[in-house]
């Protein structure tokens, strides 16, 4: 029985982030979001609805260039049309939007962000019934959005837009299929704020501003980003199998280069 518990604990443990685990870091009051609502959203009604939207991320970042953002809902939630990703402190605030389809309910989806102060980061959908719906954490970190590109230019640009996508898990729990999966975009995503490591001039903004996901011809998701996406961006997401057999990205960046790439998926 003690060989069974402690491989069901290892199991656990290396499934979860340890970032998951860490103290709760609650939503701060603060200036900057009473005029974001109104400027982004066209409403000052937003509010915290716990237990409907979930968002995990560390109390402090070990990396302010890289703070992995989970964001969840439960099962019999109502399926959420649209998401955005605000970062209250950040020079653009709005890290994302994401455009849902039907196959992304109930959400569970991922992606690294830059927070450049100690911020709120918060999590906004609107879902199919027109209601909003927010969680958020207040994030300890600085400098994200300056901090230097794990690259440098050349070799950047030699890998620009190659894509991976690595399936995760599968199950069927539910009756339906549900895939995990994790696309992997090479990109600088230059945020305009980040200097050159041997000149020292500023690196102009140059990032991915339009990204779709594709099963078959049904839409996954779609996003519209900003400079608060980090480098190499990276999504993790689980989606309802409509037994297309592929998924299909598509990318543009603020130079207006485009990128795009198929993936057959596994069978069962």
């Amino acid at each position: 029985m003690r060989i069974v518990r402690s491989s069901i604990i290892c199991a656990v443990l290396l499934t979860t982030p340890l970032w998951a685990e860490e103290k709760p870091s609650p939503l701060q009051s603060g200036e900057a979001w009473e005029s974001l609502q109104f400027d982004v959203f066209g409403t000052g009604d937003i509010v915290e609805t716990p237990g409907a939207l979930s968002l995990d991320t560390p109390f402090r970042a070990h990396d302010p260039a890289l703070v992995p953002v989970r964001v969840t809902q439960p099962p019999d939630g109502p399926r959420i049309e649209e998401l955005t990703l605000v970062i209250d402190e950040n020079p653009a605030p709005v890290a994302a939007t994401f455009t849902l389809g039907p196959a992304m309910h109930p959400l569970d989806l991922e992606v690294r962000v830059r927070v450049n102060a100690y911020s709120n980061v918060r999590a906004v959908a609107r879902t199919e019934g027109g209601q909003w719906q927010m969680a958020g954490r207040f994030v300890r970190a600085t400098g994200g959005c300056a901090a230097p590109a794990g690259k440098d230019a050349e070799a950047a640009l030699a890998h620009l837009g190659q894509m991976r996508f690595q399936p995760v898990s599968a199950d069927t729990s539910g009756g339906d299929l549900r895939r995990e999966a994790k696309l992997m975009i090479r990109h600088p995503n230059y945020s305009g704020l980040q200097r050159d490591q041997v000149s020292l001039m500023m690196i102009p903004a140059r990032f991915i501003d339009r990204l779709e996901v594709m099963q078959g011809e049904e839409l996954l998701f779609s996003m519209t980003g900003g400079i608060s996406i980090s480098e190499d961006p990276v999504f993790t997401f689980r989606y309802r199998d409509n037994g297309a057999g592929e998924v299909t990205v598509r990318a543009v960046d603020t130079e207006g280069v485009e990128f795009g790439a198929t993936f057959p998926l596994p069978a069962g």
